[in-house]
């Protein structure tokens, strides 16, 4: 069952990103099998992706994002670094 919910959220760890994407792709209906071959990259990728492992390759989770139809966006935490001019 598909539950059309388009995951968001604050990624502050690399399983953050792997959570979001398997929501993501479930939510798509595909098999990590389906969605590897989708984006070019191997069913191990995606798994190592999907369970937040730090050192995956970053141009692919880049891919990985577009191929889901999801952007990253970074933002400030909200802090403000000022100029100083004196």
């Amino acid at each position: 069952m598909l539950h059309n919910k388009i995951p968001s959220g604050n990624i502050l760890s690399a399983k953050d990103i792997g959570c979001m994407v398997r929501d993501a792709r479930k939510n798509q209906g595909a098999t990590q099998a389906e969605f590897a071959a989708l984006c070019g990259v191997g069913v191990r990728f995606i798994s190592e992706l999907e369970n937040g492992k730090p050192t995956v390759q970053l141009g692919k989770v880049l891919n990985v994002i577009q191929t889901l139809g999801l952007v990253l966006a970074v933002t400030p935490r909200g802090w403000q670094n000022e100029r100083m001019d004196d």
